[in-house]
This record gives C-alpha cells, sequence and structure tokens, in this order.
C-alpha cells in the first residue's frame, strides 16, 4: 500500500516552481512544502522500508524495498539539507556530484537513489 499523501500534488508542485525561482530566498513554508513533498514522491516511487532519507527539519521518509527494521537506526541512511535535496530531487544536482561534494551523508548498500532521480 503506497503511503498515504500529506501534501497535495498541486500544493507541492507549486512550492517546488517557487522554490526553482528564488532558490535559497525561498520563504521556509515554501521550502518546507516542496522539501516534503519531493520525500513523498520518493515514497510513492520506491516503497519500502529498507533506507531512510532524512532532511531536518522538514521531514524524512521510508523508501526503497528490501530488509525492514523495527528500532533504532535503519541499516541505510541518506541525511542532507534541504537546498541539497531540492537540488538532487529535481535533477539540478547530480547524486555523485552532491555525494563527492560532502553535501549528502550516505551509509549502507541501499542509499544509492540515483535509480530514482529526479524526482520532480
Amino acid at each position: 500500500m503506497p503511503p498515504r499523501r500529506r501534501v497535495p500534488v498541486s500544493s507541492g508542485q507549486s512550492a517546488v516552481s517557487v522554490w526553482k525561482d528564488s532558490g535559497a530566498d525561498t520563504a521556509r513554508a515554501e521550502l518546507a512544502t516542496a522539501v516534503r513533498y519531493a520525500l513523498e514522491e520518493l515514497a510513492i516511487r520506491a516503497p519500502g522500508r529498507s533506507v531512510e532519507v532524512r532532511v531536518p527539519p522538514f521531514g524524512a521518509v521510508q523508501c526503497i524495498e528490501g530488509p525492514t527494521h523495527t528500532r533504532g537506526t535503519p541499516p541505510a541512511v541518506v541525511e542532507t539539507d534541504a537546498q541539497t535535496w531540492l537540488e538532487v530531487a529535481t535533477g539540478a544536482l547530480g547524486w555523485d556530484e552532491a555525494w563527492e561534494s560532502g553535501r549528502l551523508r550516505v551509509s549502507g548498500q541501499r542509499a544509492d537513489l540515483t535509480a530514482y532521480l529526479p524526482l520532480v
């Protein structure tokens, strides 16, 4: 069963468009909506619970099929800031480039999201 959407598609797409136009100057509420929408898109396109993607303080999702965990830190984690997440999710920044520059903190074998990007 796919995850339930909390951000309506139209609101999410609008927030991503605002972010594309404004970048780092995007209002916090719009930035939060854009991040949460992109996280939800990932969870819908790559359902599962083997990887946790975190974009503090705005949200986190579990995705990608495979071994699941029930407590503590999952075996595969991706963590980044909001700007980097949106750049990667929209294709403005490549996964490898973001990882090599240290803008993504990645652990675990399944944590490579290249096959699911760009999302929006």
